[in-house]
């Protein structure tokens, strides 16, 4: 049987569970998370960012360019594939066995993403535009987190981004506006949302960049009461243009995305409406007509 998620307020208990880091929800949470979906990728369109979506494995051999392994090692999601000379080992397996153990796996060439925008870096690679280039995107994403808590810290969830990649201005401007975005739509559901600086290291960590990133904060997250981070702005600098040869106007491009974790924005509706989810979804579709 699932666990139910035992800190849950109110009724919530009964819309969602979680077992292993992995959330199942019912209709309400569904309908809820949907919604929250419809907001922020009208706010894309209203930006003019494009839809698109990517493969939702990511070569290893790209994530090395981006100094992944060096960054977040911990996070990585490994998918490998049964050996061939080891199948019918593996099908004579008792029932009860719970693992398939690394003798078994051919080496890992490919990994579950971490965050949506990877695949949209990924496909600009060797793209060169005069004019800011807007696209969203969502993703199932993966951590492999130290611990896992409820819907506050998944090990797959559903990530929205809005990506923004053209000047170091353009992007500026891009983050800017969404921050305003957020707040007022968080105020209009009645949610306390604390901006705080954060520092993920997307770059060196003993590089000019991240010297940088102490200087200036390029990662805001936007915490709910309990500390549960729902959304974030991050500006990447022209480390993503630098790396996979994305160009603006003739020089490594600037880029910068907002992402929403969206079963996190459930979580913390569901403690504000005490459980209320088809409240919860009302709000949001009266805050998003607004926002």
């Amino acid at each position: 049987m699932p666990v139910t998620d035992p800190t849950a307020t109110g009724n919530t208990a009964a819309t969602w569970s979680v077992r292993d880091g992995l959330a199942t929800l019912d209709e309400p949470a569904v309908l809820l998370k949907g919604a929250l979906d419809a907001v922020f990728t009208r706010w894309g369109a209203d930006a003019g960012a494009r839809q698109q979506s990517y493969p939702p494995l990511l070569r290893a051999e790209d994530l090395r360019t981006l100094d992944y392994f060096r960054n977040f090692p911990h996070l990585g999601s490994p998918v490998a594939r049964i050996r061939p000379d080891r199948l019918a080992a593996v099908a004579a397996d008792p029932p009860g066995a719970t693992a398939l153990p690394p003798a078994d796996l051919a080496d890992a060439t490919h990994l579950l993403p971490s965050a949506a925008c990877y695949g949209c870096f990924l496909h600009l690679t060797g793209s060169s535009a005069d004019t800011p280039v807007l696209i969203t995107t969502v993703a199932q994403c993966f951590r492999n987190e130290d611990h896992h808590d409820g819907l506050r810290r998944l090990w797959g969830f559903t990530m929205r981004e809005i990506v923004c990649v053209g000047s170091a201005e353009a992007v500026r401007a891009h983050l800017d506006r969404h921050q305003e975005r957020i707040a007022a739509f968080g105020a209009a559901l009645g949610l306390s949302l604390d901006r705080q600086p954060a520092t993920d290291p997307f770059f060196e960590k003993d590089g000019a960049r991240t010297v940088m990133q102490l200087l200036a904060p390029v990662k805001d997250e936007y915490l709910h009461t309990d500390g549960t981070a729902v959304a974030s702005t991050n500006n990447h600098r022209n480390f993503f243009g630098e790396r996979r040869a994305i160009r603006h106007a003739g020089r490594p491009a600037f880029t910068g995305c907002v992402a929403f974790g969206l079963e996190r924005w459930v979580h913390a509706l569901g403690d504000r409406f005490e459980g209320d989810l088809a409240a919860a979804h009302r709000a949001v579709r009266q805050a998003g007509e607004g926002s």
